[in-house]
């Protein structure tokens, strides 16, 4: 079991490592840090100014895989690995090597510009959630820990594909001795979701949402206990808001929580596509974000 990170050449934010060293603190495995810098052209015609590239970027990728050591050197008890690689797509190359070393997951950082504690994508780390056959993990920005992976929320939306997910990381949680969170996200609509004369018409479609809700994690709950966990390790509840921001935090958030969704049900390449509702969740979380793909992936 391998945890691979995408550490930039010029990184000046460890989360995404400390947040792999969460992981493997909870379910043990080595943590390889992988820096993908580019390739030469390769062509006879640039053959000088193409050594010179090359050995530019044998440089950047040597510094940043000794910069990925020494951050690893705050967890000397967990297994750690720094290289380096040249690839035309970072996102493919993180694939490639996370495929190559049969890893469990791949670990990204947020961006630059995200506020601390949020979490947000880069270009780069938006192609590799939407192309990645392997669950991706995103720290938030500046994130530390020194806890291992205490409970796991999942985004349940009572659907195939949430039924489908919650089985997935139920196994997950239950092989990290982690709790289970099942919550359901409701936010009213912008629009009315129907055209009618009737009074408090939105308000009634809420309350169908709600019920049909509250129907589907009960029957979750039942399903989670035959795998195996005992109803002090079970939680779940319906967050329900006027917007995103507001239903993600109303959750309550402790250290040692990571959020999982998943990919859209609706979607074409449901396997691939992170839906709108989970891109706001992302968004709006203030904990590690894991992103599964269908299971079609």
């Amino acid at each position: 079991m391998t945890y691979v990170v995408g550490y930039g050449p010029r990184n000046d934010d460890r989360s995404a490592l400390e947040l792999a060293f969460q992981f493997a603190r909870s379910r043990p495995g080595p943590v390889v840090a992988v820096s993908v810098v580019p390739q030469g052209w390769g062509t006879p015609v640039a053959a000088g100014v193409d050594r010179e590239y090359e050995a530019w970027a044998a440089g950047e990728g040597q510094r940043s895989a000794e910069l990925a050591m020494a951050d690893s050197a705050h967890h000397r008890d967990l297994a750690a690995e720094a290289v380096w690689v040249t690839g035309r797509s970072v996102p493919a190359t993180l694939i490639d090597q996370a495929t190559d070393r049969d890893a469990v997951l791949i670990v990204v950082g947020s961006a630059e510009d995200a506020a601390p504690g949020r979490v947000r994508l880069t270009s780069k780390t938006d192609r590799l959630v939407h192309s990645s056959p392997l669950p991706v993990a995103i720290a938030p920005r500046g994130y530390r820990t020194s806890s291992r992976v205490a409970r796991v929320t999942v985004g349940f939306r009572g659907d195939d594909a949430g039924w489908s997910l919650l089985d997935r990381v139920a196994g997950i949680a239950r092989s990290s001795a982690a709790h289970l969170r099942l919550v359901t996200f409701l936010v009213d609509p912008a629009r009315r979701p129907v055209t009618t004369d009737v009074s408090h018409a939105q308000a009634q479609v809420i309350d169908v949402w709600t019920r049909q809700a509250v129907a589907a994690q009960a029957e979750a709950v039942v399903h989670v206990r035959t795998l195996g966990f005992a109803d002090d390790e079970i939680e779940y509840g319906i967050a329900a808001a006027p917007d995103w921001g507001a239903a993600v935090s109303s959750v309550g958030w402790t250290e040692g929580d990571v959020l999982v969704v998943g990919s859209s049900s609706t979607h074409r390449l449901a396997q691939v596509f992170l839906g709108s509702s989970a891109s706001k969740i992302l968004r709006n979380a203030p904990v590690p974000v894991v992103v599964v793909p269908g299971a079609g992936a």
